[in-house]
């Protein structure tokens, strides 16, 4: 797996967001449905399996805008795990209208669904000390998460900025108030959190026996509406009415005239610097606790940050500030030496951010996509990569590969074409992602709507908008077959990127080879 040493083998892997897992439950889970994904990349050889956040959601059901940096969100708990446990009925599930269509997450529906069954979980469930155990491990963030989400519904959904001022300022009077009179709600919360967690184990216990690796993914700033800036307003620029003074986004570019407006209250990075960083510290180690490897994003947002004033409807009035730059990564690295961490490095870089990149001595990211400017010799074309970086077709961000061919500017698609040697779409799709493994990057990981030769139609997320299609893509059941992995393995094999597997020489020995079997033809 990747990390901040220079020593990295080659390895490759897929990116498959757990919600777009195939379920009869209305979006991906962590039981079966996940455990035969696992058994999939195996068969493909691969290394690794990179997913999206895993916190709670709500507005517009981003995996970027959490409630909590550290809790994961309960509409990933398997129901049918729940059944084997005790906790629930079949017959029971069978009731819920989980929504419509198996190709797309209805959001709605799943909330809908799974809150009166998570509750009827909660009733059957005996194992307190279990509970209690999990509640101590968890203390320096659950109870206050497990609050604000009892308040939160306590008070309609709204955000806590709009909480009776007592419980908005967090006066000691009203906050023990609300943890008598709710604790039932907060006890549930706290179970949910059980429930996930201890899935998730067992998934990362299976996938990692298994020689797969998982990378998790960590958004720089948290949500406005969550937890984290609720129990922790002195890390934020905030007034003292807990109001943000200035939030984040991206300046104006040739892609937006307005820039983007993300919205997210940024971080006193002054008054972090004064207790060593506890907060990201903690929180890295609790998600490197989580995944094996772990992406952070928009990391040159530590370098300087877009600070727009609160208020704007744009980002058009905001400016460039000076972040935390090496101080901040250097605690990092000192306080967790050698984690696993890959930088996304993606945007408007200038020299100072390069810099602290290779400071930090982070794998950068390179992105095919991006790559075929007809008017200069970009950094993501792979004859410029050096080993030290991770390498995509696309992101999450992006279109798919082949909705890209199928939309990109004429120069840029005939630069791809030139640069790949292709000229049917799906003869392009299959060259960029054979260009991605062939490269010298010491990861490579395709979406896996590449590998099933998917559309615009599968594409995961629009940057700056708000859609029900954003984050809702689904694979349905049956998508991936014998066949995908074995095609998968072999331009892994040939590409000297197949995982390794223990063998056995007869004589009580354990030693490793690749993956590879060779085939009429080698």
């Amino acid at each position: 797996m990747p990390t901040n040493r220079s020593s990295i083998t080659r390895q490759a892997g897929i990116l498959l967001p757990v919600s777009s897992l195939p379920s009869k439950y209305g979006m991906g889970s962590l039981g079966k449905a996940a455990r035969d994904w696992v058994d999939f990349l195996a068969a493909a050889h691969q290394h690794c399996w990179q997913m999206l956040p895993m916190g709670p959601t709500g507005f517009g059901n981003s995996p970027y805008q959490s409630f909590s940096a550290f809790a994961g969100d309960p509409l990933y708990i398997d129901l049918d795990l729940l059944c084997e446990d005790g906790l629930l009925t079949p017959k029971r599930l069978k009731r819920t209208d989980w929504g419509s269509d198996p190709g797309r997450v209805d959001y709605d529906a799943v909330r809908q669904g799974r809150e009166p069954v998570l509750r009827k979980a909660f009733e059957n469930f005996k194992k307190e000390k279990a509970l209690n155990r999990f509640r101590r491990k968890n203390a320096a963030w659950i109870e206050d998460y497990a609050l604000f989400t009892a308040l939160k519904a306590e008070n309609q959904g709204r955000p806590w900025t709009q909480w009776e001022e007592g419980l908005r300022l967090r006066r000691p009077e009203a906050l023990k108030k609300a943890r008598e009179a709710l604790k039932k709600e907060i006890d549930f919360h706290v179970f949910t959190q059980y429930l996930f967690f201890k899935q998730w184990e067992k998934l990362k216990k299976y996938a990692n026996k298994k020689d797969i690796s998982i990378i998790g993914d960590t958004p720089i700033y948290v949500s406005g509406d969550s937890a984290d800036i609720w129990a922790n307003p002195g890390l934020f620029q905030l007034d003292e009415n807990n109001v943000p003074t200035v939030v984040a986004g991206c300046p104006p570019d040739a892609f937006s005239e307005d820039g983007q407006l993300w919205g997210n209250p940024i971080y006193d990075w002054e008054k972090m610097k004064q207790d060593g960083y506890t907060w990201w510290i903690g929180c890295i180690k609790a998600k490197l606790s989580m995944f094996d490897v772990l992406r952070i994003d928009h990391f040159r947002g530590f370098e300087s940050y877009w600070a727009v004033p609160y208020g704007d409807e744009t980002a058009r009035g905001g400016k460039w500030v000076k972040g935390p730059g090496y101080d901040f990564i250097g605690t990092i690295n000192k306080e967790l030496p050698g984690a696993p961490i890959i930088a996304e490095d993606l945007g408007y870089l200038t020299p100072a951010v390069k810099t602290l990149l290779k400071r930090s001595t982070y794998p950068g990211m390179k992105v095919l996509h991006f790559a075929f400017t007809s008017w200069e010799d970009s950094s993501y074309l792979p004859h410029n990569y050096q080993n030290h970086c991770v390498v995509y077709t696309g992101t999450h961000d992006n279109d798919t590969t082949l909705g890209w061919i199928r939309h990109a500017p004429e120069g840029d698609l005939e630069m791809a074409q030139d640069y790949l040697g292709f000229t049917e779409e799906k003869a392009g799709l299959w060259a960029m992602i054979r260009a991605a493994l062939s490269s010298v990057g010491d990861l490579c990981i395709i979406p896996m709507q590449d590998y099933l030769e998917l559309g615009s139609e599968a594409r995961m997320n629009t940057p700056s908008t708000v859609s029900p299609l954003n984050w809702s893509w689904r694979m349905e059941k049956g998508a991936y077959d014998k066949d995908l992995a074995k095609k998968i393995a072999r331009l892994t094999d040939i590409t000297g990127r197949a995982r390794m597997e223990e063998t056995n020489d007869g004589k009580g020995s354990t030693g490793k080879k690749a993956g590879r079997k060779k085939s009429k033809g080698d």
